[in-house]
């Protein structure tokens, strides 16, 4: 079993280190509220640490999950910062969903002082966390993964090595490219279905059969319908991550039309006032219209 500080004790942080400690490992914590950290204390076993720097000393991996970049920077970077405390050897594993910028950034500052380093963000949603079942895409050296993928496996069911430092990032903007489109697609069928008159409940049992099935049309049809949105990844955090995509695609030139449009729409939900709804909202801004 090997010595871990997780950093970051949010809603996708939190169960991922339980399952960590679940699992065995030794469990250091770091949260910059205090208060999370008691708590998820109170759940599990591990110690937990006033700054990043103390938590990283000693361990073997350092995950951190956090919510961007300049979130990363405060807590790596610095007298405090958790790349202060880490040993020779040592991984960095991160799990923010971040630019791929920055994993480089960290990959060139990992390698100056003898550490490892994984862009690692992940798919799966809060759910995905706490039943342990997320894929988590990795950017970085075959040699660190190697090293990394057994931990990670604590709270995943599909860990991939995508390429080199920054490879994961991008893997994880496909995926919101492909999150978001799915979900403006979902929310249109369902608005139509029910403006035409049909069951929407009973028109979603048939095509979820066929060609359009999707992981969104299983798991999200019902609340759609239902207009229950006070759950999963808020809109917020999509259009963050939207914004991630873009600043790539400015510079590899990669033309995203849906994309932007679907942007466009969650805007208009945050104007309706669902920052915090989950992103199968879209369908509210169309029984709205």
């Amino acid at each position: 079993m090997a010595t871990v500080a997780f950093i970051g004790l949010g809603v996708m942080g939190y169960p991922m280190a339980g399952h960590l400690a679940a699992k065995g490992h030794r469990l250091r914590v770091y949260n910059r509220s205090e208060a999370k950290a008691r708590a998820w204390l109170a759940e599990h076993a591990g110690e937990a640490f006033a700054t990043p720097r103390e938590a990283a000393e000693g361990a073997d991996f350092v995950m951190t999950c956090v919510g961007n970049d300049d979130d990363l920077r405060s807590v790596l970077f610095g007298e405090q910062g958790a790349l202060a405390g880490m040993k020779s050897g040592a991984v960095l594993v991160d799990h923010t969903t971040a630019s791929a910028q920055i994993a480089r950034e960290l990959e060139r500052a990992c390698g100056e002082r003898g550490l490892g380093f994984l862009d690692a963000p992940v798919s799966g949603g809060q759910s995905g966390a706490q039943n342990g079942v997320l894929t988590v895409m990795v950017g970085g050296q075959p040699e660190t993964f190697g090293k990394a993928e057994p931990v990670i496996g604590a709270y995943a069911r599909m860990v991939r090595l995508m390429g080199l430092a920054g490879h994961g990032q991008l893997t994880k903007m496909v995926n919101q490219i492909c999150v978001g489109g799915l979900l403006q697609a979902l929310a249109e069928a369902l608005n139509f279905a029910q403006v035409a008159g049909l069951d929407g409940e009973a028109a979603m049992a048939v095509i979820g059969q066929g060609a359009a099935q999707s992981w969104q049309l299983d798991n999200r049809h019902k609340t759609m319908l239902a207009g229950q949105f006070d759950f999963g990844f808020a809109v917020d955090w999509m259009r963050k991550d939207f914004g991630l995509v873009f600043d790539e695609a400015r510079r590899n030139g990669a033309p995203l039309p849906v994309t932007a449009l679907v942007d466009q729409f969650y805007a208009d939900v945050q104007a309706m006032g669902g920052g915090r709804w989950d992103t199968s909202s879209l369908i509210a801004r169309l029984s709205r219209s």
